[in-house]
């Protein structure tokens, strides 16, 4: 014959049992927090902070510069692996969708101190689209920007319509999605 486990045994157990579901859930949720899954940006459907920057190839740009194109606006740094994971997604996607008559741009906004430090990674990622220099991190203050890569994107009146940090696997068929493009396939292999 069997005997019952003693009362405290149950108990112990039943706390045990509480405990790992608790302790999961959360070891989850700082997975999802330290992945920039954390929520929407506070900036979601408002108008996309304004700036002035200068390119690394020495020209003033601004937001209003794209007035009536849609906006990628992603932060990044040389120094930063997940961000050295997305520019060569955002590159291929911006030279297999982008013409000269598109109605977007992408835009990669760097945090590094130095400009010789973004244009050494720009140039070894070969990023076809503008690279900004935001040495100050002003801009990226602005846009509420607390871990990189993060990424917006921006309609055409200004408003900000999507936001994530973190590199993204599909982040091709997001955009695509986002920009309205709706006869993308992607292409795989370098675009000649």
């Amino acid at each position: 014959m069997r005997s019952r486990p003693s009362p405290g045994v149950t108990l112990a157990l039943a706390a045990l049992v509480a405990f790992t579901i608790w302790i999961t859930w959360r070891a989850k949720a700082m997975e999802l927090s330290a992945l920039g899954h954390s929520g929407p940006s506070p900036l979601l459907w408002k108008s996309a902070p304004d700036f002035h920057l200068e390119s690394l190839d020495g020209h003033d740009v601004s937001l209003a510069d794209y007035r009536g194109k849609a906006l990628v606006v992603t932060f990044w740094a040389s120094w930063c692996g997940p961000c050295r994971m997305e520019m060569p997604a955002l590159a291929t996607f911006y030279q297999q969708t982008h013409k000269a008559n598109s109605d977007f741009e992408i835009l990669a906004i760097s945090i590094d101190q130095t400009k010789v430090a973004a244009q050494e990674a720009a140039t070894s990622l070969k990023i076809p689209f503008p690279v900004l220099l935001d040495a100050d991190g002003r801009l990226a203050d602005s846009y509420d920007v607390d871990s990189i890569p993060t990424l917006f994107v921006v309609d055409k009146s200004g408003k900000i319509i999507y936001s994530s940090t973190g590199f993204q696997m599909g982040l091709d068929f997001m955009l695509a999605q986002q920009l309205g493009l709706k006869d993308y396939t992607p292409v795989f292999g370098e675009k000649k």
